[in-house]
């Protein structure tokens, strides 16, 4: 099994009670089905319910998860994907960013 580092959490409750939690890890080798050494799990959702997500779960590879839809993810950079994120969240929350 890879060694994996936490190199970046951040978690923010917002005044609706929505989460928004993101984990980076940097990993010895990279997960099945990514070809970067970077392991991620981004999360924005309430009460047990995912409204969006980005990972790379071990044999999946890069994907995102929006609503009930899940889809590959073209991993660039780690800026490009909390970039990529952000904007789903701020989509969903009505944002006019």
């Amino acid at each position: 099994m890879a060694s994996a580092e936490l190199i970046f959490h951040s978690k923010r409750v917002h005044d609706d009670g929505a989460i928004a939690e993101l984990k980076i890890w940097v990993l010895s080798e990279p997960v099945v089905g990514s070809t970067h050494r970077l392991k991620y799990s981004l999360y924005y959702g309430r009460a047990g319910e995912r409204l969006v997500g980005y990972d790379n779960e071990r044999g999946k590879g890069d994907h995102r998860h929006y609503g009930d839809q899940e889809e590959a993810y073209a991993f660039t950079s780690v800026e490009q994907l909390t970039a990529d994120f952000e904007a789903d969240v701020a989509k969903l929350r009505g944002d006019k960013t």
